[in-house]
C-alpha cells in the first residue's frame, strides 16, 4: 500500500491516545515521538541512551504537548520479565497503550555472511526482532483492553528483497514482516492493528555512519517520514491491518 502523500493530519489526530514508541532518542522514532506529541498523545519514550531520550523530552516539553514519559531499557538484554514489568508500568500510569511503534534497529555495518561476527548477528536479530516480539506479546492484552490500538513495525526494501551485503539486518527485516503479519492474521478476531512502514532513504544518524559520502540534501528528512506513523496511529486507519505501507 502507498501512504497516501495528501494526508492532512488533524490537530488533535492522537488526543488522548497513549503511544509507545522505540528507539524514540533519535532519528524516525524521534520525529515520531514528537509528531504524535504535537497531535495530542502522551508518549513513552523507550530506548537505551537517557540522554537521547530527554533530549526528545525536552523538544516535546517546549511544544506544550501532553507530558511524554521515559523509559530506560536495553532492547539488546531485556528479559520477558523486563517488558512484563513496562507493560504494568504502562497499565499503573495510563491504564490504557493505543499504540506502539517499533523503530528501535541495530545494524553494525555491512558484510559478508562468511565474514559476519557471530556475536553481532545474535544482537541484531534479538533488537530488531526477538525485542519487538516480546514487547508486543507483554502488551496485548493492554493494547486489546484500549481497542483501535494500533502496533507498527518498521521494515526496509531488503525484508523483500535479496540484497548482498546487509546480513543480518536483512535477515532481521524479512524475519519482522513475517511477524507482523503473522500477528495481523492471529488478532483479526480483534480491533488490535498491526502494519508494517518501509520508510524509503532516510536522513538517519544509522544511514550517515553506513553512506557517509551520501548528499544529505538527496535524503528525506525523518519528519516527512513520521507522517506515515501518524496515520496508521490514528482513527483513520482504523481496519486496515495485515499490510505494508511504503513511503517512497
Amino acid at each position: 500500500m502507498k501512504y497516501p502523500a495528501d494526508y492532512q493530519a488533524k490537530p488533535n489526530l492522537l488526543a488522548n491516545k497513549v503511544i509507545l514508541v522505540t528507539g524514540a532518542g533519535d532519528g524516525i522514532g524521534k520525529a515520531t515521538a514528537i509528531a504524535a506529541a504535537e497531535h495530542g498523545a502522551t508518549v513513552v519514550l523507550v530506548g537505551k541512551t537517557v540522554s537521547k531520550l530527554e533530549a526528545t523530552y525536552d523538544e516535546i516539553e517546549k511544544l506544550g504537548a501532553p507530558t511524554p514519559a521515559i523509559y530506560p531499557i536495553n532492547l539488546e538484554g531485556a528479559s520477558p520479565q523486563d517488558y512484563d514489568q513496562l507493560a504494568q508500568t504502562l497499565r499503573d500510569n495510563f491504564s490504557r497503550l493505543d499504540g506502539i511503534v517499533h523503530n528501535a534497529v541495530q545494524m553494525p555495518y555491512l558484510s559478508r555472511l562468511k565474514d559476519y561476527e557471530a556475536t553481532d548477528w545474535v544482537k541484531v536479530m534479538h533488537v530488531n526482532v526477538t525485542a519487538a516480539f516480546m514487547l508486543t506479546q507483554a502488551c496485548l492484552e493492554l493494547l486489546e483492553e484500549t481497542g483501535n490500538s494500533s502496533v507498527i513495525f518498521s521494515t526496509d526494501d531488503v525484508g523483500h528483497s535479496i540484497k548482498p551485503f546487509y546480513g543480518a539486518y536483512a535477515a532481521s527485516k524479512h524475519a519482522i514482516e513475517s511477524l507482523a503479519l503473522t500477528w495481523a492474521e492471529e488478532m483479526s478476531h480483534t480491533s488490535v492493528r498491526f502494519n508494517l512502514i518501509n520508510p524509503g532513504i532516510t536522513l538517519t544518524p544509522m544511514r550517515k555512519r553506513l553512506f557517509p559520502g551520501e548528499d544529505n540534501a538527496a535524503l528525506t528528512p525523518p519528519e516527512e517520514r513520521a507522517k506515515a506513523y501518524l496515520w496508521l496511529l490514528s482513527d483513520d486507519t482504523q481496519g486496515i491491518s495485515g499490510t505494508l505501507v511504503n513511503c517512497d
